[in-house]
């Protein structure tokens, strides 16, 4: 039987910030067997599939092999006679300067079927996000796209400058910053003004983006001595006489500056986009592992008998889902819970079992396994105890409640792992004094990141690259594994984390 041939999306991906996806290429993430991305694609888009994802980057670039557009044509071609779903992950949008045009135009030649999904394009992101009304009733009634970079394959160039010069709206110019000094001579030359508004916006939408504002005649020096990167957008036009009274992204309190969230990769959603909130990137750098027991007869077997218990104690989002996941996977529900008083050591923990219309009966004010066994103490003598606990830890809680007079039962409900090694590229980083946080949410992690980093990359810790700890605890295991911890968290969370950071 002939095999059918699958389909590809082409999809745009947006400008850089992760959020700004459609809600349709999102779906066509989540369905791919196959994602092939772009070198400007934001890599936390991947987060959304599950499929064999690859970079293929164009021109020369870090983490990608170069590919030339018909090799790329061809991949596409190739993967979707095999009958996988493909996404062509592109960004901005695909057909404004994307050449997804083209792409689609060879998937039709060879009996393809695709859909285009389009994307926001970043001229009109990188204005919004630096303040500047690219269309405006009193300043601008049209709006130019123009490319800064015509291809090298044409006989003479399309633009006609003097046209341009007297358009009366704003002109975009797309990948031409390396241009720059002839785009605005061959503008002047033609009789736009000198004195025209004019601005670049480096890196729209991200944490790094930047943005040098003045006049058409000076913007090339002030751009030269501001040292602004690539991928920028050149805009030229009244409506940046607005940027004063409209900038909003680059007040963030964290803009340019990279978190390390330590967090295993699966649990780091809340992280990302609170770090994208306040400006950050965020650089997922995961230095352990939670995978679920090897065995779970002996949790199985405690379930049997939870009617034994008086309290279950919960020290962690993962001792929530590993015990009471594992109940309901047995066809159990609350109803075997009823006659059970529940703590939860800290408010993350107390979400996750309110999410299962469980409400904890004691939260103590330090998310801490101190401040929980002094909450717990004075109501558990006699009383029977079950902690659903990690493969390690502490042993705070079984000191302290024997002493109370509790009969605790400590049950493994998860396994915490270290990872073996960090990813290259975030140790690139650490080495280039690139990475400005790295975020110690526990001891272990702690633990784990002395032991995996590079004395290379060990010697940015305390100067470009600094530490911040979840806890005094935490900030303990750390001195005592040789890391210089900048500071503490006030609030025992990953919020608590971020905010200390955004207060220094």
């Amino acid at each position: 039987m002939e095999m059918q041939p699958g389909k590809v999306y082409l999809v745009g991906a947006g400008p850089g910030d992760p959020g700004l996806i459609s809600l349709r290429g999102v779906e066509c993430l989540q369905k791919a067997d196959v994602v092939l991305y772009d070198g400007l694609v934001n890599p936390l888009l991947l987060r959304h599939a599950k499929a064999h994802c690859e970079r293929t980057c164009r021109h020369s670039a870090p983490g990608g092999r170069i590919l030339k557009q018909d090799e790329i044509n061809q991949r596409l071609v190739e993967e979707a006679s095999k009958g996988k779903t493909v996404v062509r992950l592109k960004g901005g949008d695909p057909f404004i300067f994307g050449r997804g045009s083209e792409e689609a135009a060879f998937l039709r030649e060879h009996g393809i079927e695709y859909e285009i999904v389009p994307g926001i394009t970043a001229a009109v992101a990188a204005g919004e996000y630096a303040g500047l009304s690219l269309t405006h009733r009193d300043h601008a009634a049209m709006v130019s796209f123009i490319t800064g970079h015509e291809s090298p394959d044409k006989p003479a160039s399309q633009l006609d400058y003097r046209q341009l010069a007297e358009l009366p709206g704003t002109l975009v110019f797309y990948m031409g910053l390396d241009r720059l000094p002839k785009i605005a001579a061959s503008l002047i030359e033609n009789g736009k003004a000198e004195s025209t508004p004019a601005a670049v916006v480096s890196r729209a939408t991200t944490p790094l983006q930047r943005t040098v504002a003045g006049t058409l005649g000076e913007l090339p020096q002030l751009v030269a001595e501001a040292q602004l990167h690539a991928p920028s957008l050149i805009i030229v036009g009244e409506c940046v006489r607005q940027r004063e009274q409209l900038a909003w992204f680059e007040d963030r309190p964290l803009l340019g500056q990279r978190v390390g969230i330590t967090r295993p990769a699966h649990q780091a959603d809340e992280q990302i986009a609170r770090c994208i909130e306040l400006g950050a990137q965020p650089v997922l750098m995961p230095l352990i592992e939670i995978t679920p027991p090897d065995d779970w007869s002996e949790v199985d077997a405690t379930l049997d008998r939870i009617a034994e218990f008086d309290w279950v104690i919960f020290t962690s989002v993962n001792g929530v889902s590993g015990l009471l996941d594992r109940h309901w996977s047995r066809g159990g529900d609350v109803r075997q819970l009823a006659h059970l008083k529940f703590a939860a050591i800290g408010s993350s923990t107390a979400k996750a079992l309110e999410q299962l219309h469980i409400r904890p009966d004691v939260i103590p004010e330090e998310f801490r396994a101190e401040s929980l066994a002094a909450s717990l103490s004075p109501l558990v003598e006699g009383q029977k105890v079950l902690w659903a606990r990690a493969s390690r830890g502490r042993d705070v809680l079984p000191r302290e409640l024997a002493a109370a007079g509790a009969d605790l039962e400590q049950l493994v409900v998860y396994q915490n792992r270290d990872v073996t090694e960090l990813d290259a590229e975030t140790v690139e980083l650490i080495e280039a004094g690139e990475l400005t946080w790295i975020g110690l949410s526990s001891p272990s992690i702690a633990r784990s990141l002395a032991a995996l980093l590079p004395d290379s990359a060990k010697a940015s810790l305390g100067k470009s690259t600094r530490l911040v700890a979840i806890s005094p605890v935490t900030a303990e295991a750390a001195a005592e594994c040789g890391l210089p911890v900048a500071l503490v968290a006030d609030t025992f969370t990953w919020d608590g984390i971020l905010s200390a950071i955004a207060a220094s």
